[in-house]
């Protein structure tokens, strides 16, 4: 089947179209994505500003179209930390739902960690061993450590590229002063969580997701995205230490002309690196392995094992009108092991 994930982040609204199912290796199909940085929108009272919800409803009615013109069977919206987060998150949630007909699920910071989690740990399967995986996302930092599929331990930190470049970064480029007292900040944040995953021993591999681990690995020498997914990326610490001081001294457009780095994510790189530095230096790590899969992919694979444990459905045939595709809000564990399931459903042919 054609399943689409409608991924409502800190720094983009992603429609994910993926080939798919039980048993079998999705498969993407098509991309859209919108670069909102509703991690950057938000007012002095932590609210998405009201033209970040304006752009927000608009997007996310593009995608509904995109996912009605690919083919798209059944899609899996959810929202992450920038609604979460926002003072006015029940209000976002209400309008989208109200002028889109598309109900997100909110994820915790747990659940992210956890389906990223997934998500890697099926791409270097059983052989890796205790992982320990850390995503960079435009508004929170998750890390997760275990030997099963899903983590045994897993924490979301407020140290999100996005979030951190306009608390802390204003200038461009920031100043000195500013650099240094965010690095400060950043690692004492992880600091306070390094004890609690090293009672569980040490990882065999440490893996990083998002585009920010990509970039930063692609600046350091990493191959390009065109090499394809199978070939192996690794970042090393030593490499990131060097590129910190040369990040934090370019302007955003000179590091938008830097291999790999898109001019939408350029200024939020060098929190980014701040971030990737202090978490791979606290947890001891010398090196880790990018992974082409995380959290979109993770939703799926959460799917398509709901989906074994369903009652088969009845046959769909040429004379036969098909049945309205459930949503994620009806099979909320497809996407979130915790949050609770509304009762949306998505309508093949109307937003």
């Amino acid at each position: 089947m054609r399943l689409g994930v409608l991924d409502v982040g800190s720094n983009t609204v992603h429609l994910l179209v993926m080939d798919a199912h039980p048993g079998a290796r999705p498969l993407p199909a098509y991309s859209h994505k919108a670069e909102l940085r509703l991690a950057e929108l938000l007012d002095g009272h932590g609210a998405i500003s009201e033209a970040g919800v304006d752009r927000l409803v608009t997007t996310v009615a593009d995608a509904v179209r995109v996912a009605e013109d690919k083919g798209v069977e059944d899609v899996l919206p959810f929202a992450t930390s920038a609604v979460r987060e926002a003072a006015n998150g029940e209000e976002v949630l209400a309008r989208v739902e109200r002028e889109t007909g598309v109900r997100l699920t909110v994820l915790s910071g747990e659940d992210e960690s956890r389906l990223t989690f997934l998500a890697v740990r099926r791409w270097f399967g059983w052989s890796a061993g205790r992982l320990l995986v850390l995503d960079i996302g435009g508004g929170s930092l998750e890390v997760g450590f275990g030997m099963d599929e899903y983590p045994a331990a897993a924490v979301s930190l407020p140290l999100g590229a996005g979030r951190l470049t306009g608390a802390w970064l204003p200038g461009d480029p920031p100043s000195h002063h500013d650099v240094r007292a965010l690095r400060r900040q950043v690692r004492a944040e992880i600091a306070r969580t390094v004890t609690d995953f090293a009672r569980l021993g040490s990882p065999d591999l440490t893996v990083g997701t998002s585009k920010t681990f990509r970039q930063l690995a692609r600046i350091a020498g990493a191959a390009r995205s065109a090499e394809g997914l199978y070939v192996q990326r690794t970042l090393r610490r030593s490499a990131l230490e060097e590129w910190v001081p040369k990040l934090a001294g370019m302007t955003a457009a000179r590091r938008a002309a830097l291999p790999g780095v898109s001019e939408g994510r350029a200024r939020q790189l060098l929190a980014g690196a701040l971030v990737a530095e202090g978490a791979m230096d606290l947890f001891g790590v010398d090196e880790l392995e990018i992974c082409p899969w995380a959290l979109r992919e993770g939703v799926i694979l959460r799917k398509l094992d709901v989906m074994v444990t369903e009652p088969a459905k009845p046959a769909v045939t040429r004379d036969t009108p098909p049945a309205p595709p459930d949503t994620v809000a009806e099979h909320a564990d497809a996407v979130s092991t915790v949050a609770p399931a509304p009762t949306r459903r998505w309508r093949r042919g109307t937003p």
